[in-house]
């Protein structure tokens, strides 16, 4: 019997314009299973995001794109829809310009996000624009994983059993998982598929570029110590892991 391949995957909503937490844990993941076919849940980051200004990161203001639900509180992710296309990209194209052009980096921020903006007006769903917007960041960082959506592979309905079920189907032998998603996960499943569990945990000492990383974008970080910090830093984290 061949040997199980030495790869990791993260499993993660779609979130507009990622928490460094959360952009940590996917750079250090080889896969991203995308989890779209779950509910859309109005108070998380499907359709926003903290900005906090560059010079004081303790000031903070919401970046929210406006989101219609056709299913109601059942709508899943990958069927909610921009209520108003125009409005959004303005949203995304201004609000981040108005809290990090002082930023040496931010030529370099702007390009790699210019391609989400335009996104919107090409795809009616709010999962695509959020999705693109994470896939710019990691794209800036130079991150060489693949993305697969949860629809995609077979999986059981239970919740661990079923991201025990979306690492083998993607090849993984490792699952990441996040602090919070700890808190709830059955390790049995994983166990019963010869399946590893890393808890993926940023830096107890939210100070540096780590402050706020799992309040506030990423987007923080990229404008205040550049992309070269951050990478450098993810790769720490991604070497330890």
């Amino acid at each position: 019997m061949s040997a199980r391949p030495v790869r990791s995957c993260a499993i993660h909503q779609p979130n507009l314009l990622p928490r460094l937490s959360t952009l940590g844990k996917l750079y250090a993941a080889d896969v991203w299973v995308v989890l779209d076919d779950v509910q859309f849940v109005r108070r998380d980051y499907q359709h926003r995001a903290r900005l906090a200004a560059l010079d004081d990161p303790k000031q903070q203001q919401w970046l929210s794109i406006e989101t219609h639900l056709p299913h109601g509180r059942a709508t899943l992710i990958r069927d909610a829809q921009l209520a108003d296309p125009q409005r959004a990209a303005r949203r995304l194209g201004q609000l981040p310009a108005q809290h990090y052009h002082a930023s040496p980096h931010w030529q370099l921020l702007q390009a790699a996000l210019e391609p989400a903006v335009h996104t919107i007006a090409e795809a009616a769903g709010t999962a695509a624009v959020a999705d693109a917007t994470t896939r710019a960041l990691l794209n800036l960082l130079g991150w060489r994983g693949t993305i697969v959506r949860s629809s995609a592979p077979a999986a059981s309905s239970g919740r661990s059993v079923r991201l025990a079920d979306l690492t083998a189907a993607v090849g993984a032998g490792t699952y990441l998982c996040g602090t919070g998603g700890l808190r709830y996960l059955d390790r049995r499943p994983f166990a019963e598929r010869q399946l590893n569990v890393h808890a993926f945990r940023p830096p107890a000492a939210a100070q540096g570029l780590w402050t706020g990383a799992a309040r506030i974008t990423a987007l923080w970080a990229l404008a205040a110590y550049g992309p070269s910090s951050v990478g450098a830093a993810f790769d720490a984290l991604r070497a330890a892991t």
